[in-house]
């Protein structure tokens, strides 16, 4: 049932948000200069009387000289009252009075005098109800801290033992302590989770070099405290923090400083903190009035509208205000307006309290609320029905008004036996119990907001947000743009509406406020020593790394099957490449194997057509026979080189290499071997020796190739090779190739070879100056030496080279070394036999031989 409920609530985020931002506009006119009043606060004494009060008591406040800014308290307290006083089911028998003077709100300096005379002289407070009717009382006040410490003492030790203080505006750690001010309820809510929406704010307009504003008093630190934890979990940072003197003599001697700060800094969004009355407010007003352009975010008791006779500030940004987030009070100006209608006209009260219209009489007249060009902006304004919003401090007093209300009715229905049995006696009465009740009190308000005065368990605050735009003459507006709510889930707890963002600011696109440009795609961060996390440098990603993300700190690595492209901002899939036929490269090698293995198939075809001559029967037709079709092997073998590569192909590869080589030099060590025992032995029993050594040299081959077989047949055994993939050779390229699988196995081949080649290199270095007709000991010591010299150069290229280069190199490698072998030794037989037939004959053969011994 549970999970029901809450997926049920997730589904309808979208139409609970809807109904939360109604398009709702405020509009205020400011007082003159003369009229405005920095650092007032106000007192009231509430008390329950046994009689009734008619609405028409409340008509004295009309008579009290307060600071225009601060009419509207008194005004919003009667209001209360009397909507509790007309509700038959909330305190019957019982009314709420309170009793208004020109001593209830002074300024704060008057205060502090005013008690110090009551201390001195046992005077009584002001507004102090002194009746024998009176049930129970609370102080309602809207002081500094400080001046709230001092009636605090005042109440508890001189005038009522455990009396209840109820304080709106701000609320103040010091005076949350409840083990050092018991009898104190502050009725606004602690700020911590306006720091979470001040940050919800910055993200989603993308900012993270902010300017911070406040006043150095325990507010201030305490909010500095809440916000900069929010900031570091979401990577956002101060460009400056502006901690305000509250006194004014050292604030001026370092305003200047203040505002170098301010103006030198690239962050052009500040928040402002504070309480509206001191320091804090002087600094805000200097530096509009000095028109710095900067984005203003404040809380709504911030009015940032300006006099009439002040000129206007021309900030192009605006400012934003967050306000605790309260149903509208309907039916507030009419009752005021009833308690005086000659003074309490429309053009009177828009100049103490904000009024609200809906946003669409607005669109209606002009496109942007920036665009707006009233000539007679109140008289137009005045035609359209509007009541008075009740602000924040309003709100709070008509919250406290209604806690001591139901904290009251609580007590009395609880005591009503003792009452009617003691008839109602003023003895009885328990005011303790009435304070207990009070500190317990939690309540649903008439316009179905949630009330506790438990601060402990008090609900995290949700926020309106709002912007203010000013005109001349005096005249704010405040437009309604968004909500914030902690309950909704994370990610989704900031819901700006952009239709009325986009019609209030003019455009949807905020200014930037970045202490460093971000990285795009393709680069990542680099921390800047000595400076906040904000302000960093772009560098371009290592090669084969990949950001698609904008402010990565760390490049991802491509997988090996893939490659960064370009730009690296992704990844692409490396072509599978081989030596192919279809490439240049693997159609020449392919083309110039088949080639010479035609040129050697030609060869053999003379050979075997002039079989019967002289120069083919004196260098023994069997080995040349077989030396031939090794070669035309050898330059077959490269053929497995070129293609798709398998594992057939792969084991061709190596072991046609080794066998069908050591085949060809065995071949011409038997050849060389044949030379020298024909022509290094002795003259007795000669013919004899001549079918030893025929015979021995037939041996030569299979013993040579059969030791090689072994050396194979153990490297297919122990690691036979395979195919490979080489991801690293050819950017964007997998090249498929073959693995050696036993290096070892590999180089005793090659070394095998070697030592065959180097035998016969040497015995045919010995046998090159024999006295015999048709020697061919010269044509084969050329032959391995060409093929140690291309062996040889052939490992430091082979080593130094990847992929399909490797490959090429170790095809002509083979190519050329059977090359050397076909050219040095069968060219000039080929030359004698095909252009010099002369010298391919008997006659010739015994003219050489007569003239050889006629030398002799």
């Amino acid at each position: 049932m549970l999970t029901f409920i809450l997926l049920f609530f997730l589904l309808n985020i979208p139409l609970l948000v809807a109904s939360l931002i109604y398009p709702t506009c405020f509009w205020s006119m400011k007082n003159e200069y003369q009229d405005r009043s920095l650092g007032t606060g106000c007192m009231f004494f509430i008390a329950a009387v046994q009689q009734p009060v008619e609405k028409e008591y409340f008509s004295h406040i009309s008579n009290i000289q307060t600071p225009t800014e601060n009419q509207k308290y008194p005004l919003a307290l009667a209001f209360s009252m009397n909507e509790i006083n007309n509700n038959p089911d909330l305190l019957p028998n019982m009314s709420l009075a309170f009793k208004s003077s020109e001593h209830s709100c002074y300024m704060e300096s008057q205060y502090k005098s005013f008690f110090n005379f009551s201390l001195q002289n046992h005077e009584i407070l002001p507004n102090f109800i002194c009746t024998e009717d009176i049930k129970c009382g609370v102080v309602l006040s809207g002081l500094k801290w400080e001046i709230t410490v001092t009636l605090h003492i005042i109440l508890n030790n001189f005038i009522f033992q455990q009396f209840r203080q109820l304080t709106y505006g701000h609320f103040h750690p010091a005076l949350y302590d409840h083990e050092i001010f018991p009898h104190i309820y502050q009725m606004a809510s602690d700020d911590t989770s306006l720091a979470l929406a001040l940050v919800s704010f910055i993200i989603h307009f993308s900012w993270n070099w902010i300017g911070l504003a406040i006043s150095d008093n325990d507010q201030g630190t305490h909010f500095l405290s809440y916000l900069r934890r929010e900031m570091e979990k979401n990577t956002v940072c101060f460009a400056f923090v502006n901690i305000i003197p509250v006194n004014m003599n050292l604030y001026m001697s370092k305003a200047e400083v203040y505002y170098s700060q301010i103006m030198t800094s690239s962050a052009n969004v500040v928040i402002i903190y504070g309480d509206t009355g001191n320091t804090l407010a002087v600094s805000f007003r200097m530096w509009e009035s000095l028109g710095i352009q900067r984005l203003w975010v404040t809380t709504s008791q911030w009015d940032v509208t300006p006099f009439k006779k002040e000129l206007t500030f021309d900030n192009r940004y605006g400012t934003f205000g967050f306000g605790h987030r309260h149903s509208e009070i309907s039916g507030f100006k009419y009752f005021v307006q009833t308690l005086n209608p000659f003074k309490y006209s429309d053009e009177y009260l828009v100049k103490l309290e904000w009024m609200y219209v809906n946003c669409k009489i607005l669109e209606n007249k002009c496109k942007t609320l920036k665009n707006c060009s009233f000539n007679h902006s109140l008289e137009w304004l005045m035609t359209h029905t509007f009541d008075m919003a009740i602000i924040e401090g309003s709100y709070e007093i008509y919250n406290a008004v209604y806690a001591f209300a139901h904290a009251l009715h609580e007590m009395t229905f609880q005591n009503v036996d003792n009452l009617l049995l003691d008839n109602y006696k003023e003895e009885n009465y328990n005011c303790k119990k009435v304070y207990s009740f009070l500190s317990k009190t939690q309540f649903t308000n008439p316009v179905g907001d949630t009330v506790n005065m438990n601060q402990r368990n008090k609900l995290k605050e949700e926020y309106d947000i709002f912007y203010n735009w000013n005109f001349p003459q005096g005249l704010g507006f405040k437009v309604k743009i968004g909500i914030f709510s902690p309950y909704f889930p994370k990610g989704q707890q900031l819901h700006l509406c952009e239709n009325m963002l986009e019609w209030s600011t003019g455009s949807i696109q905020m200014p930037t406020s970045v202490c460093s440009a971000d990285c795009g795609p393709g680069f990542r961060k680099v921390w800047k020593n000595g400076m906040p996390a904000c302000c960093f440098d772009c560098s371009p990603c290592p090669e084969n790394e990949i950001s698609n993300e904008t402010n990565v700190e760390l490049c991802v690595q491509c997988p090996e099957d893939q490659y960064a492209n370009q730009e690296q901002n992704h990844c692409i899939h490396k072509a599978r490449i081989f030596l192919s036929y279809d490439e240049p490269l693997g159609m020449a090698l392919s083309l110039m194997a088949l080639c010479l293995a035609a040129l050697t198939v030609v060869v053999l075809g003379v050979f075997v057509k002039h079989h019967r001559t002289p120069i083919v029967k004196a260098n023994n037709c069997t080995l040349t026979y077989i030396l031939l079709i090794a070669l035309i092997f050898c330059f077959l073998c490269p053929l497995f080189f070129i293609g798709h590569p398998n594992s057939a192909t792969c084991i061709l590869q190596q072991i046609t290499f080794g066998v069908v080589f050591t085949v060809a030099i065995s071949t011409v060590l038997a050849k060389t071997t044949t030379v020298i025992l024909a022509f290094r032995v002795t003259a007795p029993h000669r013919m004899m020796k001549y079918f030893l050594v025929s015979r021995a040299s037939n041996y030569i081959i299979p013993i040579c190739t059969l030791i090689q077989i072994i050396v194979c047949a153990i490297w297919l055994g122990a690691s036979p090779p395979s195919v490979d993939i080489d991801a690293q050779s050819e950017h964007g390229h997998i090249i498929i190739v073959c693995n050696k699988g036993s290096v070892t196995a590999f180089y005793c081949v090659l070394g095998y070879l070697a030592c065959l080649a180097f035998v016969s290199f040497t015995l045919a270095f010995l046998s090159r100056n024999l006295p015999v007709t048709f020697n061919e000991a010269k044509s084969m010591t050329f032959s391995m030496l060409v093929f140690c010299s291309v062996w040889v150069t052939f490992l430091p290229v082979y080593h130094s080279t990847k992929g399909k280069v490797m490959v090429a190199v170790e095809i002509f490698s083979t190519l050329a070394s059977s090359a050397g072998m076909l050219a040095c030794i069968f060219a000039p037989k080929c030359y004698t036999i095909l252009c010099r037939p002369d010298r391919n004959s008997l006659q010739m053969i015994r003219e050489k031989s007569s003239s050889h011994i006629h030398i002799l």
